[in-house]
This record gives structure tokens, sequence and C-alpha cells, in this order.
């Protein structure tokens, strides 16, 4: 993990000090980049121990499309715990949902984002179309005079990146995306990580990911969501028959907590040990071996199927999260 380390000198090198909306200074730099070659081990922090049991968990309730922090709890991941019920801003918001509500999070827009056409009722081949795509009729109204007819389906991103890498790899279009803004005043969280875009290489089997996160707290953010978009690579190879390659993490605001300063500075005195190797359960079929497409596994699949090998890592280090 040394270019983490590196990421972590260059913001307290270059980056400048500046105020934010949870009320405790950071220091920032724009534009960040990390590059891991997945075949020579997992991007696992090892300056401190990873909490990958969390990490994994919060990635299952996504998958789940989960929108209550006791969701998350359940699967072992309480970083949510703060954002449900501590966010003074979330607390006064007319949509929340009482104790643990998120609002439509990350999951939910990765497998129920919300879609809807309007379209005119005399229309009749555009109306066939979408309702054969699976829209439903919500209802009709007038508009300017003419009649419309207002239609919904929830889209599932990641069930549709499935489907194309084993239908059309070649396609340069396999992405999702968690940025909705119809529903940005909605949600507990606007998404950080926001677009996961899959490139699979059929000539060589492979396949590798590029994230592309907003905003990225670097002392406790990123060794989680390095966690989480590798392990969903290796999943995502794993039911397509891909195997796991380049996975390349883009930041557009990288900043340091001040409170989590003295963690990051105890870290960049320790040496990093050896990266680790992601283990995936061999209940989990693997399309490889079976030659059996299961996308349904996206829904089945439990933190404790995923595993890290050879992890060492140096003492524990805690700091606080702002939220």
């Amino acid at each position: 993990m040394k270019q983490y380390l590196d990421l972590v000198r260059t913001i307290l090198d270059t980056g400048t000090w500046q105020e934010n909306r949870t009320g405790i200074r950071t220091i920032s730099m724009p534009g960040a980049m990390m590059r891991f070659d997945l075949q020579q081990g997992f991007p696992a922090v090892t300056t401190k121990k990873l909490a990958f049991k969390s990490a994994v968990g919060e990635l299952v309730g996504f998958l789940r499309a989960s929108r209550s922090a006791a969701d998350f709890r359940a699967l072992g991941c309480k970083v949510w715990d703060a954002n449900a019920n501590e966010n003074a801003q979330w607390l006064a918001n007319p949509y929340r949902e009482g104790p643990d509500d998120l609002g439509d999070v990350y999951g939910v827009q990765w497998r129920r984002w919300p879609a809807y056409k309007v379209l005119e009722a005399s229309a009749t081949a555009q109306l066939a179309d979408a309702q054969a795509s699976g829209f439903k009729v919500v209802t009709q109204f007038t508009e300017d005079g003419t009649q419309k007819v207002l239609l919904y389906k929830a889209v599932d991103q990641l069930r549709q990146c499935l489907d194309t890498i084993m239908q059309n790899p070649a396609d340069r279009r396999i992405l999702f995306h968690a940025w909705n803004p119809a529903v940005l005043d909605q949600i507990a969280l606007p998404a950080c990580h926001l677009l996961y875009q899959f490139l699979p290489n059929a000539a060589r089997r492979e396949i590798s990911l590029c994230l592309y996160i907003r905003s990225n707290d670097v002392g406790l953010g990123t060794p989680f969501n390095l966690t989480e978009g590798a392990v969903l690579l290796h999943l995502v190879g794993r039911l397509t028959g891909y195997t796991p390659r380049w996975f390349t993490y883009f930041i557009g605001d990288a900043h340091i907590y001040e409170n989590q300063l003295p963690m990051l500075r105890e870290q960049l005195t320790r040496e990093p040990y050896e990266s680790p190797r992601l283990a995936i359960s061999d209940r989990v079929p693997d399309y490889a071996q079976t030659g059996v497409y299961e996308p349904q596994w996206l829904e089945q699949i439990e933190p404790s199927d995923f595993s890290l090998v050879g992890y060492r890592h140096h003492e524990p280090l805690t700091a606080p999260m702002a939220v």
C-alpha cells in the first residue's frame, strides 16, 4: 500500500486548509489517482488494521439495496449509525422516516434506480416499447392540452452491468452510479463513491474497474472504499468468468481531517507489509468453472463469503469520523 502512503504525504505536503460542512477543518487537495494490479495482491492497508468485515458488510448492504443503518449493523457495519441518527441536518429532514433511516442511499440507486417516462397518450409505439421493457403505467394527466402518461420502473444498474459483460463485453458503457439529482435532498449523505465503470478484456478474460469518488476522507474512507471496490470487482469477475486485473481509483477532493492527523502521521512511520490476497467461499459459483451464469448471487452473497489470506498488519489505530 505504498501508493496510499504516498497519497497521504502528498496531501500533507501540498494540500491547503479548508472549512467544510462538518465543522472540522481538512487539508485538501484536488485530483488524485491510484492504480492497483489485483494480480499482485489485494489493496488492503497494512500500516494499521483494516476494518475488513465492516467494509464487506457495507458492500453487501449496498448489494441488497439497504436504506437502514440497522440493516448495515446486522451485516457487521456500524459506519452509518452516526449519519442516520446524529446528523443534525438529516434529523431535521422531512424525508427521514424515523430512527436508522438513511433514505435512498447508494445501494437503492445501484439496484432500484427510480426511472420515469412521460409519454403522450397517442404515442402507442413508444408506450408499447416502454411497457415491453418493464415500465408500468402510474397515471395519466393533461399537460398544455395534451394527454400524457406517466410510467415507472426500478432499474437494476448493477445487474445490467453483469448482463452486458456476458452479452457484449466490448461495450464501453458498462457502468453504474449513485448520483441521482432528484433525491439528493432526501438522503442522509449524497454519494461519495458515485461512479463505477467495468472494463472487460474478452481476449485476455480479464476485467478491470475504474471508480470515481467526488470527495474522499483519506484517513478513514479511502481504505474502506478501496476494499469495497476491489471486493466488488472480484465478485463480478467470479460471476462472469473474468479474472480481476486493474483497479483504478480516482478522487475529486482528497482530504485529511484535522482530528485524524495523529493516526496518519503514525502510519507514515510504519513500513507496509506485503499485500494479502482475497479468497471467496467455494459456495459462490465460479462461472469460469461451471459455465452457468448466476447473477442472483448479487443478492445471496454474505459478508462471511470473503476473507483475506496472508494479511499482516501493524497495530490498530483509530480516529473519529466527521459527520
